[in-house]
């Protein structure tokens, strides 16, 4: 069976040394660069099967350098590493052609699941258009409609529909959730999430008489979406 292959483009020489030993142990062979030119002359000259690139980079930030390589028509999986609740950051992303993000600090389990789904999915997937039965998000426009109907969200609401969508059928807990959409000094109360699923539930369900639920309450676990 080949070696997969995993370039790390990070200037934080700790977290790409980190993530360096662990992938290798997990007996991938990995590259890391430490500012975004020499990651973007590695990403354009080698073959990889998965880019982990940092946002925040010397030289030429992690946008930049993801819509180079798909400028370049080189279509590897990037994976995107951004600052806890930049949503800003996330979108950017996605839109310059990255597969998906994952929001520092994380843990190491997580980061090989993403790799092992990103390495699963057809090498041009963009995601830029999430869609769950009749619901859409778009996170180039920031549309989101169920069916025809479209549905006003604020920032925080979006945010949390997004990593909904992003991890169909999944079950999501209260602290994933927290982790992933809110920032670290929001003022987070314990039934922050709650009260935000039930504004989702009121503009994505309950309107819409006669259409199945989406959002569904996993007792004693978390939230999906499916």
């Amino acid at each position: 069976m080949r070696q997969m292959r995993v370039l790390v483009v990070e200037d934080e020489h700790k977290i790409a040394n980190s993530i360096k030993k662990g992938l290798e142990q997990e007996s991938y062979a990995v590259d890391a660069a430490f500012d975004g030119e020499y990651g973007f002359d590695l990403a354009s000259t080698e073959e990889y099967d998965v880019i982990i690139l940092d946002v925040m980079l010397p030289k030429m930030d992690g946008v930049e350098l993801c819509n180079k390589l798909r400028g370049k028509n080189i279509h590897t999986p990037i994976l995107i590493l951004t600052a806890k609740g930049e949503l800003d950051d996330k979108v950017n992303g996605l839109n310059a052609g990255a597969d998906d993000y994952l929001i520092k600090p994380f843990a190491f389990a997580e980061l090989i699941a993403r790799i092992k789904a990103l390495t699963r999915r057809p090498k041009q997937a963009q995601r830029t258009t999430l869609k769950v039965a009749d619901l859409t998000l778009d996170t180039l426009s920031f549309q989101v409609k169920r069916g025809s109907t479209e549905i006003g969200l604020s920032k925080k609401e979006f945010g949390l529909l997004e990593f909904l969508m992003r991890n169909q059928g999944k079950i999501l807990t209260k602290d994933q959730i927290t982790n992933n959409v809110w920032d670290y000094d929001a003022d987070i109360l314990p039934n922050t999430v709650e009260v935000y699923i039930g504004y989702l539930r009121k503009k994505i369900d309950r309107q819409f008489i006669g259409k199945p639920r989406l959002v569904h309450t996993v007792r004693g676990f978390g939230y999906k979406i499916s």
